[in-house]
Formats: C-alpha cells, structure tokens, sequence
C-alpha cells in the first residue's frame, strides 16, 4: 500500500514597480514566503538582490531597466509552479486592453495566471475571454503617480489560489 503523496502549499509574494527602492517593510512581507515574484521595473538590481536574501525571485524586466537588469531577467516568462502555468511580463495592458500582442498570444496558449506591472493599479481579475486569472500587483516603490503602495500575496495549492490578500501603505517619498 502506497503512502498518499502530502500537497504542498506555496506562499507567493508578489509585487512590482519597485523603481530602485527597497525598505524593511517590503522585505518584512516577503519573509516567509516561497517564491517572491518581480513583475518589472526593478530599477537597481539590488531590490532583486535583497529579495532573493529572502526568498528565491522570478523577475521580468520593465521599460525603465538598464541594459545589467535585461541581462539579468527577460522581459516575458513562463513557467509551472503549484500545478498552474504562469506568464508573467511587464507591459500587458488591462482587460480588455491589452498591449500589443498579448491577447493573441493570451488566447492561443492561456496560462491560468497573467502577471503583469506598469500601471502602477492594482487589478486581480477573473478573465473570460481567455480564461485565466489577470494579476497586476499596483506598484511597491516611492516613484510614480499611485499614493498607495500595494503587494499581492496568496497561496498555491494543487493547481489553485487562495488566501489572496493586499498588502497596502501609504506611499511616502
């Protein structure tokens, strides 16, 4: 008789528009977690850096990273984790406007999470039209128009999310 095998639950932090900065607060959220996700506009690798101290990274560049962070991490990625399929990138617009491309590409390969950043809004969407989940998780830096700075954090569990929660302070320069 075969041991049933455990489920594990994946603790996700996700944020994005970091724009260089990073604090003790953003750090303290990621502790604990599994994964921490970068959706672009990192700004200084050393907000990559200082989050993988604390839990491993995934990151996407954004249009204001210099040429070291576009060496670093690519501007789209896909990839499995906790029985979902995730791309995540910068630029992807909202539903239903999305940038250049990536309807298309939504529609004839639809991952169950979308990720994006750029905005700076934070948007967690269910999406019809191709099926899958839109994260925007708003933006975590100081620079920009948003007075509120947001994080997403949730769990993965066999193929599905839970316990979605927004983290929020105000922005302060």
């Amino acid at each position: 008789m075969s041991t049933p095998q455990k489920s594990i639950v994946m603790n996700i932090t996700l944020l994005s528009d970091t724009h260089g900065h990073i604090d003790e607060r953003i750090l303290r959220h990621v502790d604990g977690s599994d994964e921490v996700w970068h959706a672009g506009d990192i700004g200084d690798l050393r907000v990559t850096d200082a989050l993988a101290e604390v839990a491993p990274c995934r990151a996407v560049f954004g249009n204001i990273d210099d040429h070291t962070a576009r060496r670093t991490w690519p501007e789209h990625v896909r990839f499995q984790v906790g029985g979902l399929n995730v791309w995540m990138t910068h630029i992807g617009g909202r539903p239903p406007r999305y940038a250049k491309g990536i309807l298309p590409e939504l529609k004839a390969d639809p991952p169950d999470l979308f990720v994006c950043g750029h905005s700076h809004i934070l948007l967690v969407q269910k999406v019809p039209s191709w099926g899958g989940l839109h994260l925007n998780p708003g933006a975590a830096g100081i620079s920009g128009f948003h007075k509120v700075c947001t994080i997403l954090k949730f769990n993965i569990h066999d193929g599905q999310i839970g316990n979605m929660r927004v983290i929020e302070w105000p922005r302060k320069r």
